[in-house]
């Protein structure tokens, strides 16, 4: 019940910062290059991938409310299967 929630963390926290690192690393080929070429080649690099992030970003986001409400779900409908079990057995 609690490692699903936490799996759905990491997940999403994982794929965030992935995006970042690789930004962060394009945006550094500008300085290392220091060149009229290599300069606008990593700025056109780096604005392709943050058009790519941000489709990944809606994915995720898609992603982690869907997981979260089969989770959700998933935990309700145990417990008031369970509710219903024991009132089932009180009549008895």
């Amino acid at each position: 019940m609690f490692i699903k929630p936490f799996a759905l963390l990491i997940r999403l926290y994982a794929n965030m910062t992935a995006g970042h690192v690789v930004m962060m690393s394009l945006i550094g080929l500008i300085f290392i290059f220091k060149s009229w070429i290599g300069g606008p080649l990593s700025f056109g690099l780096a604005f392709a991938i943050m058009l790519i992030e941000l489709l990944v970003a809606l994915l995720q986001a898609y992603i982690f409310t869907m997981l979260a409400a089969l989770y959700f779900g998933f935990a309700s409908e145990s417990h008031e299967h369970h509710e219903e079990h024991e009132g089932e057995i009180q009549h008895l």
